[in-house]
């Protein structure tokens, strides 16, 4: 997989609120535009601004996308783990307690609660700027 992209309304949040998580930011935020971007994204007049982050030890990076142009006039931010469409994204961590306690600390909340499956995990949904559902998973053992 290359990377995961995510679009936000407010890209400085989304970067800090997956700092909070453990990402790694990949350089500074830099504005793609132009025809070429147009045609691929399907939209006219598009101008955006992207940055980058990864995992520890970079296995996985997400891209964030805030689009200045063309405005996106919907919205569904308080969509539901049920509702269609891509929900969530996970992320093994090693301490989900200070992980979750982070988040909060910028803002992100808890969706349910911090479960276990079996003797297997903990998990737990976590909503961060824009929506996003990120899943975080703690193996026990």
């Amino acid at each position: 997989m290359e990377h995961i992209g995510i679009v936000v309304g407010d890209l400085g949040a989304a970067i800090e609120f997956f700092a909070a998580l453990g990402f790694e930011r990949l350089g500074d935020p830099g504005m793609v535009e132009g025809r070429w971007v147009d045609e691929i994204v399907g939209l006219d007049g598009v101008r955006s601004e992207i940055a980058f982050v990864q995992t520890p030890g970079g296995h996985t990076q997400l891209e964030l996308t805030k689009f200045h142009t063309p405005a996106y006039e919907g919205d569904n931010r308080a969509a539901p783990a049920n509702a269609p469409g891509v929900r969530h994204i996970s992320f093994l961590v090693d301490d989900i307690d200070a992980v979750v306690a982070e988040a909060r600390a910028h803002g992100a909340s808890l969706v349910g609660e911090i479960g276990r499956y079996k003797d297997l995990y903990r998990l737990c949904y976590v909503r961060g700027p824009e929506g996003i559902i990120v899943e975080l998973a703690q193996k026990l053992g």
